[in-house]
């Protein structure tokens, strides 16, 4: 089946909301997120929903010597999706426009992102929001850019956020100096 637009969740994760890495504001996405996910389910279109994913060995890894805070480890509650979009996303019937990825570092990994396309096919555009905008959020946005470079991208501001609202900015500079389309829901 040929799709046209695709809708990226990148890391709307318990842990980034409100668990180890979470922050104020990151919350008030929810009801955008699962809203825009639902429009795109009511159109047969696909939804990418990124998942951090981090093993006992994670303050071994280079990130992990970065960032030495513990989260998205797949046996807590922390790695599961935030509030309603993880109610919409677990509760969907059309578990065939749901493409989960697991990912253990800021953008999906090649051989993965390799068996997306070969799953979903050509795009028109691909609308991302999410968490954290200047690290995962712009990382999936390059990562899908190089998959498909002739779709839209679109980064809905209002939909991705950071702990640190002066890089959130910055980062939509960078988007948009990157030719992604930078919108407000």
């Amino acid at each position: 089946m040929a799709y046209k637009k695709l809708l990226a969740i990148i890391d709307y994760q318990n842990d980034f909301v409100s668990g180890s890495l979470g922050f104020d504001g990151a919350e008030t996405l929810d009801a955008g997120i699962s809203k825009l996910a639902q429009e795109y389910l009511a159109m047969g279109h696909p939804i990418l929903v990124t998942y951090d994913t981090h093993d006992d060995n994670y303050k071994n890894t280079r990130e992990g010597r970065y960032l030495p805070v513990e989260h998205c480890n797949p046996n807590t509650e922390g790695w599961q999706l935030y509030g309603k979009t993880q109610e919409l996303i677990s509760g969907t019937c059309a578990t065939n426009l749901i493409f989960p990825i697991r990912k253990t570092t800021f953008g999906i990994a090649p051989e993965d992102m390799v068996k997306l396309k070969q799953s979903i096919g050509e795009l028109d555009e691909i609308q991302v929001v999410g968490l954290v905008s200047n690290m995962c959020v712009l990382s999936n946005v390059c990562v899908l850019q190089a998959a498909w470079p002739e779709a839209q991208l679109i980064v809905d501001a209002d939909l991705c956020a950071s702990f640190d609202p002066v890089l959130h900015e910055k980062t939509l500079d960078i988007l948009k100096g990157i030719q992604v389309e930078v919108t407000h829901y």
